[in-house]
């Protein structure tokens, strides 16, 4: 076969993937590429191995992306926890709570990213808790949103992670709820502070990093979520344990409010980013 035949018959292959993955779209189903099983992690390394990390907050923490084939290939030292509390390897989506609104989140993008830059013997546990539509205040109340007990549900899944794993850091993302006026972003920055030593109290890890994503550039709100990042950026300044992943860049999935599947991923990239530049000399010396 000469090279010019073979270059045509893979352009018609990928043409006809294209074409398949586009009508499927065109259904409407969210959930096509939605793997049809998790598998359980039987044999875990040494507790002191598995590094937790949890991931809190409200919808574009939870994914509203589009699953693709990529996000549900899983990998040997990447897990998360089922509605079950069992192990499993990470397949997205890893939230679990909102069944008819869940997508892809940030969460496997990050592990996978962190890995090539952590212990060749470290396997990675991400604990989902994220809740759509949920304010601060209802956090720190512990209030049922979704039918979770949001503070209950995340004290329940830290139990579990603490048995087989090592807490290295959080991954939060919220502040939509919050945003509705100006009154409602005042004083976000000091909420935010009480519910990370919260939540580094339940954890049982004082100096826990703490990483914050800013709310997209992409709003009909686009003045209240600016001063919403302005408070967001005002913890991670008197918090020297947090640090703040930017996302004006990233694109939303046409209702000017959750960031799509790319974006998903690139935040992904970008929490493991700031993890390893600030925090990965922290979380190798805690090892």
């Amino acid at each position: 076969m000469s090279t010019t035949n073979y270059l045509v018959i893979k352009l018609c292959a990928i043409l006809a993937l294209t074409l398949v993955f586009q009508q499927l779209l065109s259904q409407g189903s969210v959930t096509t590429f939605f793997p049809k099983q998790r598998e359980l992690a039987k044999d875990l390394p040494e507790k002191k191995n598995v590094w937790v990390f949890l991931m809190a907050g409200q919808s574009n923490m939870a994914g509203r992306g589009l699953v693709e084939p990529q996000d549900t290939i899983s990998d040997a030292r990447i897990f998360t926890i089922n509605k079950d509390n069992e192990i499993v390897f990470a397949k997205e989506p890893l939230h679990y709570y909102e069944p008819t609104r869940t997508g892809l989140d940030c969460g496997l993008s990050f592990a996978r990213t962190l890995l090539s830059s952590v212990p060749k013997n470290v396997t990675l546990l991400m604990i989902p808790t994220a809740v759509g539509g949920s304010s601060i205040q209802r956090w720190l109340g512990d209030s049922t949103w979704h039918d979770v007990k949001l503070l209950s549900n995340s004290k329940e899944k830290i139990a579990v992670a603490k048995r087989v794993g090592v807490f290295k850091g959080i991954l939060w993302h919220q502040g939509e709820a919050n945003s509705n006026s100006v009154v409602e972003t005042e004083g976000h920055a000091a909420r935010l502070s009480a519910l990370a030593d919260t939540l580094r109290t339940i954890i049982g890890v004082k100096n826990l990093p703490f990483m914050v994503g800013e709310l997209g550039s992409f709003s009909t709100k686009p003045d209240l979520f600016a001063r919403m990042n302005q408070q967001l950026a005002a913890f991670t300044v008197t918090d020297k344990y947090s640090a703040l992943i930017k996302t004006g860049d990233l694109i939303h999935k046409g209702d000017n409010l959750h960031f799509d599947g790319p974006a998903q991923r690139q935040m992904g990239e970008r929490f493991a980013q700031a993890f390893v530049s600030r925090f990965m000399p922290w979380a190798k010396r805690g090892r």
